[in-house]
């Protein structure tokens, strides 16, 4: 049966281990790292200029997290509206690799490393992402591995 929310978008079929997704970019400001910050992850290092100058950060930084976040949101705009995916299954491997600073833009890639089809649900399957997220100084700021749920358009040609 055909889903017509999903139909016209790519399925397991159309993609291809070894593809590169650009993510695009985005620029990190200190009210969105404040802002995250207050409501999720309060450590002075993301919400007080002095006492971040002072921390091991050197200045204001974007939680981890909140990087994390604006990751998925790029994967989101350049990739995962444009299959017919369903959700999220995990992730591994996440590294935090250098602090994302007031005033950078982060942006990167997520290239498909392992597509397999579900053995016990042939209509779904399972495309991973590895992501390299750097800065503007091409400096790689996170890294990870994330498992996603996608229709497949032919489930009864599952091996």
């Amino acid at each position: 049966m055909t889903n017509p929310v999903t139909e016209n978008r790519r399925h397991f079929e159309d993609l291809a281990v070894g593809e590169v997704i650009n993510l695009g970019t985005t620029s990190v400001s200190k009210e969105m790292i404040t802002s995250f910050a207050r409501e999720f992850d309060p450590f002075p290092f993301h919400l007080d200029e002095k006492a971040a100058k002072e921390s091991l950060l050197g200045g204001l930084a974007s939680s981890g997290w909140q990087t994390g976040g604006l990751s998925l949101r790029m994967l989101v705009d350049n990739f995962l509206s444009k299959i017919a995916s369903c959700g999220g299954l995990g992730f591994t491997d996440l590294k935090w690799k250098a602090p994302v600073m007031v005033g950078d833009t982060i942006g990167g890639t997520a290239t498909i490393a392992e597509l397999r089809r579900s053995k016990s649900h042939p209509q779904w399957g399972i495309v991973t992402l590895d992501f390299d997220i750097r800065n503007q100084k091409d400096k790689p700021v996170m890294s990870m591995r994330l498992a996603n749920l996608i229709e497949c358009r032919t489930p009864e040609t599952a091996a």
